[in-house]
Protein backbone atom coordinates (compact mmCIF):
# COMPACT_ATOMS: atom_id res chain seq x y z
CA UNK A 1 0.00 0.00 0.00
CA UNK A 2 1.31 3.20 -1.30
CA UNK A 3 1.99 6.45 1.46
CA UNK A 4 -1.21 8.34 -0.44
CA UNK A 5 -3.67 5.29 -0.10
CA UNK A 6 -5.79 4.45 3.50
CA UNK A 7 -6.30 0.93 4.60
CA UNK A 8 -10.67 1.42 4.67
CA UNK A 9 -10.26 -1.50 8.02
CA UNK A 10 -8.22 1.18 9.77
CA UNK A 11 -8.91 4.43 8.29
CA UNK A 12 -10.13 7.18 9.82
CA UNK A 13 -14.04 7.10 8.58
CA UNK A 14 -13.57 3.02 8.77
CA UNK A 15 -15.50 3.15 5.69
CA UNK A 16 -16.64 -0.50 3.86
CA UNK A 17 -18.32 -0.21 0.15
CA UNK A 18 -18.54 3.14 -2.63
CA UNK A 19 -22.13 2.39 -2.80
CA UNK A 20 -24.16 4.81 -5.24
CA UNK A 21 -23.43 7.86 -6.77
CA UNK A 22 -26.22 10.70 -8.01
CA UNK A 23 -27.88 11.85 -11.34
CA UNK A 24 -30.27 14.36 -11.70
CA UNK A 25 -33.68 14.14 -13.63
CA UNK A 26 -36.61 16.71 -14.49
CA UNK A 27 -38.77 13.64 -15.56
CA UNK A 28 -37.84 10.05 -13.98
CA UNK A 29 -41.26 8.36 -15.74
CA UNK A 30 -39.38 9.50 -19.02
CA UNK A 31 -35.67 8.92 -17.95
CA UNK A 32 -36.72 5.08 -16.40
CA UNK A 33 -37.49 4.43 -19.99
CA UNK A 34 -34.35 5.39 -21.21
CA UNK A 35 -32.01 3.61 -18.56
CA UNK A 36 -34.19 0.30 -18.89
CA UNK A 37 -35.01 0.50 -22.60
CA UNK A 38 -31.87 1.41 -24.05
CA UNK A 39 -28.98 1.56 -21.92
CA UNK A 40 -30.36 -2.12 -20.43
CA UNK A 41 -29.94 -0.88 -16.26
CA UNK A 42 -32.16 -2.79 -14.18
CA UNK A 43 -34.46 -0.08 -12.36
CA UNK A 44 -36.42 0.18 -9.17
CA UNK A 45 -38.08 2.97 -7.68
CA UNK A 46 -37.04 4.05 -4.33
CA UNK A 47 -39.59 7.18 -3.67
CA UNK A 48 -42.22 9.10 -5.77
CA UNK A 49 -39.35 11.11 -6.78
CA UNK A 50 -36.08 9.00 -7.31
CA UNK A 51 -35.05 6.13 -8.76
CA UNK A 52 -31.95 3.03 -8.34
CA UNK A 53 -30.17 2.35 -11.43
CA UNK A 54 -27.46 -0.68 -11.25
CA UNK A 55 -25.92 -2.92 -14.10
CA UNK A 56 -23.94 -5.63 -13.68
CA UNK A 57 -22.18 -5.44 -9.73
CA UNK A 58 -23.55 -3.74 -6.48
CA UNK A 59 -22.59 -0.58 -7.38
CA UNK A 60 -26.26 1.81 -7.77
CA UNK A 61 -27.17 5.43 -9.26
CA UNK A 62 -29.72 7.46 -7.68
CA UNK A 63 -32.08 9.76 -9.58
CA UNK A 64 -33.30 12.16 -8.04
CA UNK A 65 -35.77 14.51 -9.85
CA UNK A 66 -35.63 18.20 -9.34
CA UNK A 67 -37.36 21.28 -11.18
CA UNK A 68 -34.34 22.47 -12.58
CA UNK A 69 -31.53 20.88 -13.70
CA UNK A 70 -28.02 22.62 -14.72
CA UNK A 71 -26.10 19.98 -17.41
CA UNK A 72 -23.61 17.92 -16.18
CA UNK A 73 -19.94 18.79 -17.68
CA UNK A 74 -18.88 16.23 -20.28
CA UNK A 75 -15.76 15.48 -17.94
CA UNK A 76 -17.81 14.33 -15.28
CA UNK A 77 -19.56 11.43 -17.15
CA UNK A 78 -20.52 8.16 -15.90
CA UNK A 79 -18.93 4.65 -17.66
CA UNK A 80 -20.65 1.95 -19.10
CA UNK A 81 -17.88 -0.39 -20.61
CA UNK A 82 -17.99 -3.13 -23.39
CA UNK A 83 -15.69 -5.79 -24.40
CA UNK A 84 -14.37 -4.66 -27.76
CA UNK A 85 -14.12 -2.01 -30.31
CA UNK A 86 -16.79 -3.66 -32.26
CA UNK A 87 -19.09 -3.62 -29.41
CA UNK A 88 -18.53 0.66 -29.04
CA UNK A 89 -19.31 0.69 -32.76
CA UNK A 90 -22.33 -1.46 -32.81
CA UNK A 91 -23.24 0.50 -29.45
CA UNK A 92 -22.84 3.97 -31.33
CA UNK A 93 -24.27 3.03 -34.46
CA UNK A 94 -27.73 2.34 -32.01
CA UNK A 95 -26.91 5.54 -30.14
CA UNK A 96 -26.87 7.33 -33.63
CA UNK A 97 -29.70 5.70 -35.05
CA UNK A 98 -32.24 6.11 -32.07
CA UNK A 99 -31.12 9.57 -31.32
CA UNK A 100 -34.62 10.97 -31.87
CA UNK A 101 -36.48 8.67 -30.24
CA UNK A 102 -34.70 8.74 -26.88
CA UNK A 103 -34.06 12.49 -26.90
CA UNK A 104 -30.56 12.01 -26.94
CA UNK A 105 -29.20 15.28 -27.03
CA UNK A 106 -25.57 14.67 -28.67
CA UNK A 107 -23.62 11.54 -29.47
CA UNK A 108 -19.85 12.03 -30.43
CA UNK A 109 -17.87 9.93 -32.66
CA UNK A 110 -15.66 6.89 -31.26
CA UNK A 111 -12.08 7.37 -31.07
CA UNK A 112 -8.98 6.43 -29.11
CA UNK A 113 -8.99 8.37 -26.18
CA UNK A 114 -7.20 8.49 -22.88
CA UNK A 115 -6.07 4.94 -23.52
CA UNK A 116 -9.65 3.30 -24.65
CA UNK A 117 -11.59 3.52 -27.84
CA UNK A 118 -15.00 4.98 -26.66
CA UNK A 119 -17.91 7.86 -27.32
CA UNK A 120 -19.80 9.81 -25.14
CA UNK A 121 -23.83 10.32 -25.09
CA UNK A 122 -25.81 12.96 -23.65
CA UNK A 123 -28.86 11.84 -22.57
CA UNK A 124 -32.41 13.67 -22.39
CA UNK A 125 -31.27 14.70 -18.92
CA UNK A 126 -27.98 16.33 -19.92
CA UNK A 127 -25.94 13.76 -18.22
CA UNK A 128 -22.76 12.64 -20.02
CA UNK A 129 -22.21 8.50 -20.34
CA UNK A 130 -19.06 6.82 -22.00
CA UNK A 131 -19.24 3.77 -23.79
CA UNK A 132 -15.69 2.66 -23.88
CA UNK A 133 -13.45 -0.62 -23.93
CA UNK A 134 -12.88 -2.23 -20.43
CA UNK A 135 -11.95 -5.53 -19.49
CA UNK A 136 -14.52 -7.48 -16.88
CA UNK A 137 -14.32 -5.09 -13.57
CA UNK A 138 -13.41 -1.81 -15.58
CA UNK A 139 -10.94 0.00 -14.31
CA UNK A 140 -10.02 -1.99 -11.72
CA UNK A 141 -6.72 -3.05 -13.48
CA UNK A 142 -5.08 0.40 -12.89
CA UNK A 143 -5.35 -0.50 -8.73
CA UNK A 144 -2.45 -3.53 -10.02
CA UNK A 145 -0.39 -0.99 -11.70
CA UNK A 146 -0.08 1.37 -8.82
CA UNK A 147 0.81 5.07 -9.43
CA UNK A 148 1.44 6.24 -12.78
CA UNK A 149 3.80 8.60 -13.10
CA UNK A 150 4.20 11.44 -16.50
CA UNK A 151 1.03 11.28 -18.86
CA UNK A 152 -0.33 7.86 -17.40
CA UNK A 153 -3.09 6.42 -19.00
CA UNK A 154 -3.31 9.55 -21.26
CA UNK A 155 -0.12 8.83 -22.98
CA UNK A 156 -0.49 7.42 -26.08
CA UNK A 157 2.26 4.81 -25.58
CA UNK A 158 0.26 3.65 -22.41
CA UNK A 159 0.12 -0.44 -22.20
CA UNK A 160 -3.70 -1.05 -21.63
CA UNK A 161 -5.47 -4.60 -21.06
CA UNK A 162 -5.74 -6.90 -24.37
CA UNK A 163 -8.45 -5.97 -26.43
CA UNK A 164 -9.68 -2.66 -24.46
CA UNK A 165 -7.46 0.00 -26.67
Amino acid sequence: MSETQTDLTTGPLKLNFLSHGTLESTDTEKSRRFYEEFLGFEVVRSSPISLLLRMGGSNTMAVVEVKTKEPMPMLNHNGLDVSTKADVDAAHAKAVAQTEKWGIKKVTRPLDQHGTYCFFICDPDDNWWEILTNPEGGYSWMFERGEQTGRGHLDKDFERPEGTG
